[in-house]
This record gives structure tokens, C-alpha cells and sequence, in this order.
């Protein structure tokens, strides 16, 4: 497929790049700084844009089949960046023939799966969310515009990301949350982000992935 990838600096967008490199795909990553993708390949095309500007994101959804999200906040300073940045790939998208949406939230964002236990559901999580308040805020905006949106869209939603190898082993709850996922390695989440662009159950759904 011919895929854009968006915050393909990052260590998840990274991953995602790499993966859809090696299955063969023809990657576009949109990056601000080309300094920060250090990945060369003769199927991958850098473009260097501001991701809350539409017009100069349409060059590199021409084209293409799916785009990709895993952008999100590095720190306290882009808290907001992740809807802000969507609604501006949304009006991007507008027009193109990208018909589907594949991207980035986080556990705490959706429901609580049954079966939890009660340090889970009433002290580590209210913890959690009472912590990111603002962070998790502007991913529960961004799943609103992805929701209102035109598009064959996924939200994709892991627990505590980790560093580990790709092993391609995890859970999926489609509609929810993994009970008792409480992390994936950004190795594996790329896999699960990637293995929903042509998955047809996916559409239009949010999905918990998690070991």
C-alpha cells in the first residue's frame, strides 16, 4: 500500500516506518525535523511540514491509500497537539483519495473492562487520569473529530509502552480494553497498528491492544 505516516520521528512512529518498510509498503513520513528518521529506504519519501497546516500537508496525502497518526505530546508544551493535529489531517485528507485513518490514543481514554480489579479501577487509574488530565483530554478530543470524520478510521488505544523487540504476540479487544493489558512494547504496537489498515473489522471501531 502506499501509506503517510505522521509523527514518524517519534519512538512509536519510528517503529510504524521501519515495519511498513519491511512488509513491502511505500511509506511517506511527515516530519519536522528530517534529522530525527534515522531510516533510509528506496520505497520512503521524507516530507518536511508543520502537522497544523492543511495546505502543506496535501503533497504528501496525494496519492496515497491510508494515512497513519502516532503522534501525541513529547511533553507538558504540546499538550493538544494530538487533536489539533488531526483536525488539520482531517481537512487535509478532504478531497484526496485517502480513505482510511489509522491512529494513536491511549488505554485511559476508553472504558474500564470488566473484571478489573478495585486497586485498578479505583486508585491506579483515577491516579493516572487525574495526572495526564491534560494529556488524555486532547486525545479524547482527537477520537471526536477522527468519530465525526468522513473516513474508515481506528483508534488505536495501548496501556504503558516499552522499548522491548517486536514479537508480534499481544491482545486485541475491538470495541475496548485488553483486560489486565497493562503494557506493549512500541515494537508491537506499530505491528497492531499497521495489521488494522486492512483489517475490515477495525472500521470505525477503537481497539485495545496490550500483552
Amino acid at each position: 500500500m502506499k501509506l503517510t505516516v505522521f509523527g514518524a520521528t517519534g519512538r512509536t512512529g519510528r517503529e510504524v516506518v521501519r515495519q511498513a518498510l519491511d512488509a513491502g509498503h511505500q511509506v511517506t513520513a511527515v516530519v519536522r525535523d528530517p534529522a530525527r528518521l534515522p531510516v533510509s529506504h528506496s520505497a520512503l519519501e521524507v516530507v518536511t511540514a508543520e502537522v497544523t497546516g492543511p495546505e502543506a500537508l496535501r503533497p504528501a496525502l496525494a496519492g496515497r491509500e491510508a494515512v497513519i497518526s502516532a503522534l501525541g505530546p513529547n511533553n507538558r508544551k504540546e499538550v493538544g497537539i494530538a487533536s489539533i493535529a488531526l483536525r488539520s489531517i482531517l481537512s487535509a485528507i478532504d478531497g484526496t483519495e485517502v480513505r482510511r485513518l489509522v491512529v494513536l490514543s491511549a488505554v485511559p481514554v476508553g472504558p474500564v473492562p470488566e473484571g478489573e480489579p478495585f486497586w485498578y479501577r479505583k486508585i491506579a487509574l483515577p491516579l493516572l487520569r487525574g495526572l495526564l488530565r491534560e494529556g488524555y483530554a486532547d486525545l479524547a478530543a482527537m477520537e471526536e473529530e477522527v468519530r465525526r470524520s468522513a473516513v474508515e478510521w481506528t483508534i488505536v488505544r495501548p496501556p504503558r509502552l516499552t522499548d522491548k523487540p517486536l514479537t508480534g504476540e499481544y491482545r486485541r479487544v475491538i470495541g475496548g480494553n485488553v483486560p489486565g493489558g497493562r503494557a506493549i512494547s512500541r515494537a508491537d504496537l506499530a505491528h497492531a497498528m499497521l495489521a488494522t489498515v486492512d483489517d475490515p473489522a477495525t472500521v470505525k471501531q477503537a481497539v485495545g491492544v496490550a500483552y
